[in-house]
């Protein structure tokens, strides 16, 4: 099944819904990081978060969301935008933890109990808009859903779900995003807040081959459903060779100098997609003289 998201409304627009299918986006990040299950399974449902803050989006605008917890996964980052494109990496890709009491991956023993969620959006403004909020649980999903009702003031109720095969490759992975807009019913209220208690896991009906569309008529109820957009995502890096260059140029004459008089070039990696580029000798001249010519 092809990943992608939908947007929709429901109860006469009193709710605003996204879910989205993202088994093949989750899947490519963790070919690329070779990241063992644990470490999969907190990314993934970062990225999935992050698709759906991400459909919110406007044209080029974009977000990135930062989860630096106390856990030994470390910080989690991830860069998403409205075209449905995200990227993301993991501090220590090689987490694979012992089941938590559910007899589920430890996505809390990755990722800790201490520590915040930040999401940090540039919407063509000057400055970017910056919300932080602590960690409630490290679970993420609950994390989410507290940054929407204390940074952004939404009530939501968000579900975020990854599961990964016994060789660490993703076998499914899914979220949704549940919002109450102003002025909604509490009957409204009510009746998704039972449907939602009685929600199967999001990852279990996507690898059952429920669709984005089936999981919010689940939620939402099939007559109470408008279905608004279809957006299809993906795992995207927009890193290239002419980034890196800039980057090195930030170094400066002197350390590009001792790289080449040391290690006679330079190669570097992209924390997010794994791509390395390298750069000759020739290359590292070229920017140094660069550096001389702004002079």
């Amino acid at each position: 099944m092809k990943d992608y998201l939908v947007k929709a409304l429901a109860f006469n627009g009193e709710i605003r819904a996204y879910a989205v299918a993202a088994t093949e986006t989750i899947a490519e990040a963790q070919r690329r990081h070779n990241s063992a299950n644990s470490s999969t399974a907190a990314l993934g449902r970062t990225m999935v978060g992050s698709l759906l803050l991400g459909a919110m989006l406007k044209g080029d605008d974009r977000l990135t969301v930062k989860i630096k917890g106390d856990g030994p996964g470390g910080t989690i980052m991830v860069d998403s935008n409205g075209q449905g494109e995200v990227k993301g990496y993991i501090d220590n890709p090689n987490l694979s933890l012992p089941q938590n009491e559910q007899g589920k991956i430890d996505v809390r023993g990755v990722v800790g109990t201490e520590g915040s969620l930040s999401v940090i959006k540039d919407l063509g403004m000057k400055e970017p808009f910056i919300g932080q909020v602590p960690l409630v649980s490290g679970e993420i999903a609950e994390d989410f859903t507290y940054y929407l009702a204390n940074s952004e003031q939404v009530p939501s109720a968000v579900g975020l779900s990854v599961l990964v095969n016994r060789d660490h490759s993703v076998k499914a992975a899914g979220g949704f995003m549940i919002q109450v807009m102003p002025g909604a019913e509490e009957e409204t209220i009510e009746e998704i807040e039972k449907r939602l208690a009685k929600m199967t896991a999001i990852s279990t009906l996507i690898e059952q081959g429920e669709t984005s569309e089936e999981i919010l008529e689940r939620l939402l109820g099939k007559e109470n459903l408008q279905i608004l957009d279809e957006l299809p995502v993906q795992f995207k890096c927009d890193c290239s060779k002419e980034r890196f260059s800039a980057g090195l140029l930030a170094l400066g004459k002197a350390e590009l100098t001792a790289m080449i008089e040391e290690d006679h070039g330079a190669e570097t990696s992209c924390h997010f997609c794994g791509n390395k580029y390298y750069f000759n000798e020739e290359d590292l001249q070229k920017l140094i003289q660069e550096i001389e010519n702004t002079k």
